[in-house]
């Protein structure tokens, strides 16, 4: 199974953005920079924010090596930039606490542990930290707040925060010196954080914070690098208190965040924030603008990427299978990484080249054919629209379905699995319209599927329940064609998508009884009427369709007594006329004859039916006239 989690192993070429974004980050030299990359749900945020932080790491590291091995250099020259990486995921902390909160004390712990070494510097450090829990304290409200903004205990609360904090000076504790008097509050008391009975300014307290970080990142020669991701799965409050903590530190000099971030979801999520103030989407868009600098989109697959992400994660399968080699795997990813590279000057994941990436192996080809198949169809369905999540979870569903036909003795090939379900995603209304027709009687085969699969074959149009669209055309064309083949084992795999029956375990013994009356009827009588009351509409609609599917091979589309079945079942149950209609419009429209058009002229449901083959030219005038002569009676 492919695991849903970020990586920085890159199979959608989003290394040369990884590059560029990690580039500009060391390229502003200590500069506040504020990075939004942006991209829908699945579409890699979370992957590409690792591979930036993987590359500014290995970076980093490599200008360390080369400054330990510059020891002529002395000095200032000598002493290098170090960027420190924090990942901050706002979602794990909702409904726990403020994100606001949570982001400010990660900020101060990783502060903390990078003075450990240095006792002057963890003072500040500790000062820095005490400074956030008193910002914190602030951010809750009530006898928190009263207490400090106005310096007087009050309450219970009130009278514990120096504990809480743990803020109160301990005996013998050393003066602080002059430089650690900062702007703010005066350092007196409760820690030297509060004077008692001398209001807070908080606006003086957040200035003075921010220059207390800014100095010591400068003293600590580290740049801070804060990653936000998940911001998207967040409810609004918690999207919304994460982008206040971020503003409360942006632009302080030595710092950076990446802000991964749907954008269509923080305009959505600022909206609420601001219900009833009747905020523009113009001005949401303008509040997630105003925190980032440098706005990033993640790269939208094309069909080209699609397929080269497709085939790494087959070939990935195959090699943890020990069908496909460590080694060819390495290879195979670095030849479709550089074809991608190239891809702007027509090099494309063409058959040959993945061919060339399998040897002769059939299995694998078979596997390199369905790539290119399912690449074209993932893109053009909406369902899909080549999402890097869909994609895997796509493969995920197959592969199970694979593990779980073996045990039952089901022997199916991956193409065959991916193919049905790929329907099932993209056209679940067709999927169930032909798991509908799979029954015992007919061995799990369904002609008009195989009817439609031969008239895309020959360019003829496509008839209902089909589309005639280039999904529906490309779906019945990919390999391999299912047409002749017995579903009744592919539907058995997918009952997590929907309820199957391909046998006639679901009828009742009346409604057995319907079905096989039905298809020797040619007229009605009371005993039929009584019979289709007794067994329910349910029942009524599964026979009838039985019915029906059981007499394709003798039907001729001419005699009125063949669509009998259909019109008898309807008079009792009209709510089933949309079924029979359905049913109806898999006749070939070249062998419809006049002799069914007088009874079905007189059913409601059949009117679109009719005036669908009215207009059709492959239909014989004397239909279309049977058809047209109700119609100048007034009837």
């Amino acid at each position: 199974m492919w695991h849903d989690n970020e990586t920085t192993i890159d199979y959608l070429n989003f290394g040369v953005v990884a590059d560029a974004c990690a580039s500009l980050l060391r390229r502003a030299g200590g500069a506040p920079i504020s990075i939004g990359v942006s991209g829908g749900w699945g579409a890699g945020k979370s992957s590409l924010v690792q591979m930036i932080a993987s590359r500014l790491k290995e970076a980093d590291k490599a200008a360390g090596a080369a400054s330990s091995g510059a020891g002529a250099i002395a000095g200032d020259e000598a002493k290098q930039n170090t960027y420190v990486v924090v990942t901050f995921n706002p979602w794990l902390y909702q409904d726990f606490e403020s994100a606001r909160s949570a982001l400010l004390q990660i900020v101060g712990d990783e502060v903390l542990r990078l003075a450990e070494k240095d006792p002057s510097l963890l003072k500040k450090a500790k000062r820095l930290w005490q400074r956030i829990n008193l910002l914190r304290l602030a951010h809750l409200g009530g006898e928190a707040a009263v207490t400090i903004t106005t310096g007087i205990p009050v309450g219970p609360i009130g009278k514990a925060i120096g504990k809480v904090v743990g803020l109160m000076s301990s005996a013998g504790e050393e003066e602080e010196s002059d430089d650690e008097k900062e702007e703010g509050v005066e350092l007196s008391s409760l820690g030297g954080l509060i004077k008692p009975g001398q209001p807070l300014s908080l606006p003086n307290e957040i200035h003075a914070f921010r220059v207390a970080l800014e100095k010591l990142l400068d003293e600590l020669k580290v740049t801070l690098v804060v990653f936000v991701d998940d911001l998207d799965r967040c409810l609004p409050k918690t999207a919304i208190s994460t982008l206040e903590s971020i503003r409360l530190l942006l632009f302080i000099k030595r710092t950076a965040f990446v802000i991964a971030a749907d954008n269509e979801f923080i305009r959505g999520a600022v909206k609420v924030h601001f219900e009833g103030t009747g905020i523009t989407s113009d001005i949401a868009t303008n509040y997630f603008d105003k925190l980032i600098q440098v706005p990033l989109h993640v790269p939208r697959l094309g069909v080209n990427e699609a397929k080269a992400y497709l085939v790494l994660l087959l070939l990935q399968r195959a090699t943890e299978d020990g069908q496909y080699s460590s080694e060819n795997f390495e290879a195979a990813k670095a030849s479709i990484s550089s074809r991608l590279r190239q891809s702007w000057k027509g090099e494309t994941i063409t058959a040959e080249f993945l061919y060339g990436l399998v040897g002769s192996d059939q299995e694998l080809v078979k596997l390199m054919d369905l790539a290119q198949g399912l690449a074209s169809l993932m893109f053009q369905a909406t369902a899909v629209s080549a999402n890097p999540r869909l994609m895997k979870r796509f493969l995920n569903t197959v592969f199970l379905r694979s593990a779980l036909a073996e045990p039952q003795g089901i022997e199916l090939d991956i193409p065959s699995l991916a193919k049905w379900h790929l329907l099932e995603r993209c056209d679940e209304t067709l999927a169930n319209d032909l798991a509908a027709m799979v029954n015992s009687e007919n061995d799990g085969r369904v002609e008009i599927l195989q009817l439609a699969e031969a008239a895309v074959e020959v360019g003829d149009t496509l008839k209902p329940p089909f589309k005639d669209d280039a999904f529906t055309r490309e779906w019945l064309n990919l390999a391999p064609l299912l047409g002749a083949s017995d579903l009744r084992a592919l539907l058995h795999l997918s009952r997590d998508t929907a309820t199957r029956d391909f046998g006639d375990d679901n009828m009742t013994p009346e409604s057995r009884e319907l079905r096989d009356t039905l298809k020797v009827a040619t007229s009605g009588h009371a005993e039929l009427t009584a019979l289709i009351v007794k067994v329910g509409q349910a029942q009524a609609e599964i026979a009838m369709t039985k019915a029906w599917q059981s007499n394709a091979s003798s039907r001729t589309w001419k005699a009125a007594k063949e669509v009998f079945m259909l019109i008898e079942v309807c008079k009792t149950f009209p709510e089933l006329g949309k079924k029979a209609a359905l049913l109806l419009n898999q006749g070939p429209l070249k062998d419809i004859g006049p002799g069914i058009i007088p009874p079905l002229s007189r059913q409601s449901w059949a009117t679109e039916t009719l005036n669908s083959w009215h207009e059709a030219n492959e239909v014989q005038k004397a239909t279309r006239n049977a058809i047209n002569a109700p119609l100048k009676k007034g009837i």
